[in-house]
């Protein structure tokens, strides 16, 4: 089932921080590092490239991913033009403290004590920008919750001599166009669970891991080679579900209960460092819908038919894309 979620507060939110974007130097944006891509609202560099702005792309949460995509990911961001990547924990003071001097080599022509820097942060929802706003100011500004869209109005504040920060509501856009993308959303909590299933969530997840991290499957829910290789993702939701005792009454199994408790899992880190796309693997994915969508104009069918079979393949590649 495609994912959607867009509740009727951002659009409020996206016409605020268009209208704060002609007043901002820099845009700060927050982004999943376990998936920069699938996290990194379209609206937003529009937005900035609208105004010619540069950006400061963080790839935050970066102790819960996987070091050497994290790296792949930096590299090819920092070869785009008016952006600097950097991974950071927002937990991590001594990490956040490197903001605003990277936000002054964006923009050189603050850096002269008439003017302040001027910065927003930006970003999805539950991606850690109200935990960036608090401990770049060294108080708490911002509401902090392990729930997407909690923050939900824009501030300005004076970060220290000659600078000013603002922060956004998370946005996400109207429409998810890669069902892959909706689903990794879901798994890393950016998504209200009114929108989703967790059992199909979780199985898409299961599906990414036992292709790429099948080792910490293994050790987490004590499963043995043999079982491993019989699985695909609802079968590791029924597996984990049997370790785990989620039972409901009469002796089957609770699915949902499993679900969650993977997908809580790997929220935690308690899967190890984990990424859930790569730049090959988004790029194959890519590729997959354009050429699903070149292929049905051809025979005449609709978007929504071109959308499908992109999805089928996109998916594909994206649980079977090279070992991390």
């Amino acid at each position: 089932m495609p994912i959607q979620w867009f509740p009727g507060h951002m659009a409020s939110a996206r016409k605020k921080a268009a209208e704060a974007m002609a007043m901002t130097d820099v845009v700060i944006e927050v982004v999943d590092a376990r998936l920069p891509e699938a996290s990194s609202n379209p609206m937003i560099a529009e937005l900035r490239r609208f105004r010619n702005r540069p950006c400061l792309k963080l790839l935050n949460k970066s102790d819960l991913a996987d070091p050497e995509v994290t790296r792949a990911w930096m590299e090819s961001y920092n070869r785009l033009p008016g952006v600097k990547a950097v991974a950071i924990s927002a937990k991590s003071p001594a990490e956040v403290a490197r903001v605003p001097a990277l936000c002054r080599q964006l923009a050189p022509h603050r850096d002269d004590g008439v003017k302040p820097l001027r910065m927003m942060i930006m970003g999805i929802p539950n991606v850690g920008k109200s935990t960036l706003m608090n401990a770049l100011l060294k108080r708490k500004v911002a509401k902090v919750g392990d729930e997407p869209a909690v923050t939900k109005h824009q501030q300005t504040l004076d970060l220290g001599p000659g600078m000013t920060l603002t922060d956004t509501p998370g946005m996400m856009w109207p429409k998810i166009d890669h069902d892959a993308d909706g689903y990794m959303l879901a798994a890393s909590h950016a998504i209200g669970r009114n929108a989703v299933i967790d059992e199909e969530v979780a199985a898409f997840l299961g599906e990414i891991l036992i292709a790429r991290y099948p080792d910490r499957l293994a050790v987490r829910y004590r499963l043995d080679a043999a079982a491993m290789a019989a699985l695909d993702g609802p079968a590791l939701v029924e597996a984990v579900g049997r370790r785990r005792g989620c039972l409901v009454k009469g002796g089957g199994l609770d699915l949902e209960k499993a679900a969650q408790i993977l997908l809580q899992d790997y929220r935690d880190g308690a899967l190890g460092r984990i990424s859930l796309e790569t730049p090959e693997t988004r790029a194959h994915m890519i590729a997959a819908a354009q050429a699903a969508a070149a292929q049905a104009a051809a025979a005449g069918e609709t978007g929504e038919e071109a959308a499908g079979a992109a999805e089928a393949g996109g998916e594909a590649d994206a649980s079977g894309g090279e070992g991390d």
